[in-house]
């Protein structure tokens, strides 16, 4: 060993030592400063600015723990590591739901949707790699408080190290902090140099607590009231007797794939057809807007708002719903002459659910036999659907009139892999999609481009409606009834930040006397709604609907 080695060595440790408190500094900061809704940073070179920040919470935190005698800094270090750990979680927790819901995290109402996200993961990318993943993010998400509390305890030892420069900085920040404050300057908009993020995030976490309690009470009373309910059979829906009602969900059509720039062209096209293709057929059409409970995901819902007439915008409230004896929209039909049916083909499990809402008959992903590839998350096409609910029910002879809720799945996320038409005497068991699929790119590989992602997502839709359009051509009658909407707008990578929730909504019959009856909602002609029609919030449906098919 050469007499040099020894020297060498104490230095690289403090090399090595001077990263690590370098590497806890700038962990406890982007802990402090990062946004948790990540949209509010800008792309590209100027992401970086978005993090010229001073974080209140630092300054005070330091300020204390220099006060603290020794043994109770540590204490004290720790434990505001492992809280600001913690913090960490929700902010990350509140990025993946911006991204997916275009909303924040709920601690109080949210939990339950781990078990959906599994669920959807294990269709995405097979059940062996989502437990991987969840047990990933599990650990993670375990392991961030304690690294948070290393960093913490870390940066602390480092600031009473260097005591008299520590407290010139953090006197010299705080007189910064407050003019930079008042002055409300920022180099990205909307991201204040002087920030409180943290305190902020932790307060509005701490307030969803009493606001789930009182959001419980709130809708307890709100469910009492429903006018309804003693309507005597014969007079709910007499407007539509004789009639086979058909109401139908596609996936994530919202306002955006009407009249954003990047779908409007297409869409357009594909509505002004299908008015062209329905209007030879014989049928007229009057679309408007709803505004639905949610966005992104959670179609359960917007179908139970839907349905209920009550505003389900949250799982407590959803499982509230559903155990209780709420009239909805199927329930209704099923007391006059309906047979109701549910059509669900993402449904793959058990659905307790569904005797909530009045179906005489579900027919899910198992019943309706399809023989043929999965479509990414999709179970089957949205056509082969429409063609097995005509062999199942719409085509027998001497039944009683129909209501059916069909729900469709081709226009759902990741839209991966879109089917395209065949002919309705070609879908057979399904087996026919097979070449469709066999070159379609992964998700993960689609996800790579934005611009390509927005294209598939244009195209699932397009395909959805004409899907509609074809079957009421070719098995549409005199006596149907179709009203077609979506279910919640997509992600924001498909919409864009701050989009409305507003969804599309089509009523379609041959009758005249139908379509006049719905004159006073004040829809436009054809299936695509103008932007000075008026919205009605989702949960005022059904008893617009009830209200204009029922005597009185």
């Amino acid at each position: 060993m050469s007499p040099d080695a020894g020297k060498k060595r104490p230095g690289c440790r403090r090399v090595v030592a001077g990263v690590f408190t370098a590497l806890a500094g700038v962990l406890v900061f982007l802990a402090l400063a990062t946004p948790n809704n990540v949209s509010r940073l800008p792309e590209g070179s100027n992401t970086a600015e978005a993090f010229i920040r001073i974080p209140i919470e630092a300054l005070i935190g330091i300020a204390v723990l220099l006060v603290l005698p020794g043994r109770v800094r540590k204490v004290a270090a720790v434990a505001g590591g492992v809280l600001l750990g913690l913090l960490t979680m929700v902010k990350v927790i509140d990025m993946g739901f911006y991204a997916a819901l275009a909303r924040p995290f709920n601690p109080v109402l949210d939990w339950v949707l781990v078990d959906d996200g599994l669920s959807f993961l294990g269709d995405s990318i097979g059940d062996t790699l989502a437990k991987v993943a969840a047990v990933g993010a599990a650990l993670v998400l375990l392991g961030v408080p304690v690294l948070m509390a290393w960093a913490v305890l870390r940066t602390t030892r480092f600031a009473e190290r260097h005591r008299a420069a520590t407290e010139r900085s953090v006197l010299a920040l705080s007189a910064a902090w407050i003019v930079l404050a008042l002055l409300g300057s920022h180099y990205v908009s909307t991201v204040f140099i002087s920030s409180d993020a943290a305190v902020t995030l932790a307060r509005d976490t701490i307030e969803k607590v009493p606001d789930g309690i009182r959001d419980k009470q709130a809708f307890a009373a709100e469910a009492s009231v429903d006018r309804y309910r003693d309507r005597p059979a014969g007079q709910l829906l007499s407007g539509l007797a004789g009639k086979d009602v058909i109401f139908t969900f596609i996936e994530s059509y919202g306002r955006s794939a009407v009249e954003d720039p990047d779908y409007a062209a297409g869409m357009d096209a594909t509505l002004k057809a299908g008015t062209a293709k329905l209007a030879a057929a014989g049928y007229g059409a009057r679309s408007g807007w709803l505004t639905s409970p949610t966005a992104g995901g959670g179609s359960w819902l917007a179908h139970s708002t839907f349905q209920s007439g009550l505003w389900i915008n949250n799982e407590s409230r959803y499982r509230t719903l559903t155990a209780s004896d709420r009239m909805t929209l199927t329930s209704a039909f099923g007391r006059g002459d309906w047979r109701t049916v549910g059509v669900e083909p993402g449904l793959t499990y058990a659905w307790p659910e569904g005797r909530f809402y009045g179906y005489d008959q579900i027919y899910g992903e198992q019943a309706l036999n399809y023989h043929g590839p999965k479509f990414d998350w999709a179970t089957m096409p949205d056509q082969f659907t429409l063609q097995r609910w005509e062999q199942l029910e719409h085509s027998k002879a001497d039944r009683s009139p129909l209501m059916a809720e069909i729900t469709f799945v081709s226009s759902h996320t990741p839209w991966a892999k879109v089917p395209d038409m065949v002919g309705w005497d070609q879908l057979g068991d399904g087996s026919v999609f097979g070449p469709m699929t066999a070159n379609a790119p992964s998700a993960a590989e689609l996800w790579k481009d934005d611009k390509k992602v927005r294209a598939e997502y244009l195209r699932s839709v397009r395909y959805s409606v004409d899907s509609l359009v074809s079957y009421v051509e070719k098995y549409g009658d005199d006596d149907l009834v179709l009203v077609f909407l979506g279910d919640h707008q997509p992600s924001p990578i498909i919409t864009g930040q701050n989009a409305s929730r507003d969804v599309p909504i089509s009523i379609v019959a041959k009758d005249k006397e139908v379509l006049d009856k719905v004159g006073p909602w004040q829809w436009a002609p054809g299936l695509q709604p103008l932007p000075s029609t008026p919205a009605t919030r989702m949960d005022q449906f059904r008893d617009m609907f009830l209200g204009t098919f029922s005597g009185q």
